[in-house]
């Protein structure tokens, strides 16, 4: 998750009225905005960036399943780096298939390639892609999120997957992690190739950025922010060169304890990774625009009749976007809470994720 919004809105509850001008620019980042590298509008370059062949997971090779470094292409052109996991018992079987992405900010080497790893031992072909314009994917500039797009990129998956020779294409599910959790929704209420979603420790984007956390943020800071943002276009297009927020989840003293969660997962050898945003590195300035003015979540109910799980903990800071969207979905529909946990536990603690619960629901609803 992006540190320095999450620090917007924890300074919103905790400081003057006055000072919300300043927390607006801790919010779009224009306040500390530096300028990055690469080419706001040289969009040409959709190929995929150097993929490693190295494992450079954080978490251990599995030995009982096979992986592959894969390719794929989205709906616009871009080249998306993915891991594919297959049970090495497959045989000759079509087998089902789930398609996995996030958290927002993180890349395939981390919690998403867990998750698919665990899955392909439970006996599904899993990818596990980096979402475009980011990681090992293309996509120019760097560091940049898109309602559509990445919606549009979990969709690409289920392509890739239904033409493989393993897969079972009638038997496709979606998992999401935190801020691609209500992506992986908003894609399968429109993707009905998918016969099942499930979403862990779920954040909607697009509800956080444009209201703030709890939904907090005013009319007036929404406007504010906005203005900020359009003229940040100006500075951007007369430079040839989109600016970037500061660098995220680095601690300064006196965060809330969901900051220190999320530095505790990025920035450590817990969990860190060169080439995620979250790791050290930012989103453009401009990322939140899109994502302020189109609700991800907005036709969930027509996934159903298709099943939704949501997994999320009991201590999270962002409970309430799966209970929300967990109130707005069409039956069936699940909500599961892990005792004790937090956001972050659901990114990695393998003893935490209810993977037994995972497995059963995509057992059921992926059944041949």
């Amino acid at each position: 998750m992006k540190q320095n919004l999450e620090s917007a809105n924890a300074a919103l509850h905790r400081d003057a009225p006055d000072a919300g001008r300043r927390n607006l620019l801790k919010l779009t980042g224009v306040g500390m905005a530096a300028l990055g590298a690469a080419s706001l509008f040289d969009i040409s370059n959709a190929k995929a960036q150097n993929m490693a062949q190295e494992w450079d997971k954080i978490f251990p090779k599995s030995q009982k399943v096979d992986h592959q470094k894969v390719t794929f292409k989205n709906r616009y052109g871009i080249t998306l780096a993915g891991d594919l996991y297959l049970p090495k018992d497959r045989a000759a079987k079509r087998l089902p298939a789930i398609v996995v992405s996030g958290p927002f900010g993180a890349v395939k080497e981390q919690s998403s390639g867990l998750y698919a790893q665990a899955m392909a031992e439970r006996g599904f072909v899993t990818l596990a892609f980096d979402p475009s314009y980011t990681g090992e994917s293309g996509g120019e500039p760097r560091n940049v999120a898109s309602p559509d797009i990445n919606t549009e990129d979990f969709m690409a998956g289920v392509d890739f997957l239904g033409l493989h020779t393993s897969v079972d294409r009638e038997r496709i599910g979606v998992i999401g992690i935190c801020g691609w959790g209500g992506m992986a929704l908003n894609a399968v209420a429109a993707d009905k190739r998918v016969k099942a979603v499930a979403a862990s420790t779920m954040y909607d984007m697009s509800r956080v950025m444009s209201k703030g956390y709890n939904d907090s943020m005013t009319p007036e800071q929404r406007r504010q922010a906005l203005e900020q943002m359009s003229r940040q276009r100006w500075a951007d297009a007369e430079k040839g060169a989109p600016a970037y927020q500061p660098a995220y989840n680095v601690l300064k003293g006196g965060e809330a304890q969901f900051l220190v969660d999320y530095h505790d997962y990025y920035m450590t050898p817990r969990g860190y990774h060169k080439r995620a945003v979250n790791s050290g590195n930012a989103w453009t300035v401009t990322t939140p625009m899109s994502l302020m003015n189109m609700p991800l979540l907005t036709y969930i109910k027509e996934i159903s009749p298709r099943p939704v799980l949501l997994i999320h903990g009991e201590k999270a800071h962002s409970r309430y976007f799966s209970e929300t969207a967990f109130a707005a979905a069409a039956e069936p529909k699940e909500l599961v809470i892990v005792p004790g946990a937090n956001h972050v536990d659901l990114y990695d603690k393998v003893d935490v994720i209810p993977f037994d619960k995972l497995t059963s629901f995509f057992n059921q609803h992926l059944a041949a």
